[in-house]
């Protein structure tokens, strides 16, 4: 899941929530949407390969 700082820039966060806090893990502030996506792909294939 990807949100808009207030800064411009864009947080990528874990889609599935952390159990113990309730909140989404950050998993990377990227300075444009494009770079924030593609990182949100990596991350799933890694996923998979995990």
């Amino acid at each position: 899941m990807i949100r808009k700082l207030t800064s411009g820039e864009y947080r990528l966060y874990s889609r599935k929530k952390d159990p113990k806090t309730g909140k989404r893990r950050n998993l990377g502030t990227f300075s444009s949407r494009d770079k924030a996506e593609a990182h949100e792909r990596f991350e799933g294939l890694r996923g998979l390969l995990a």
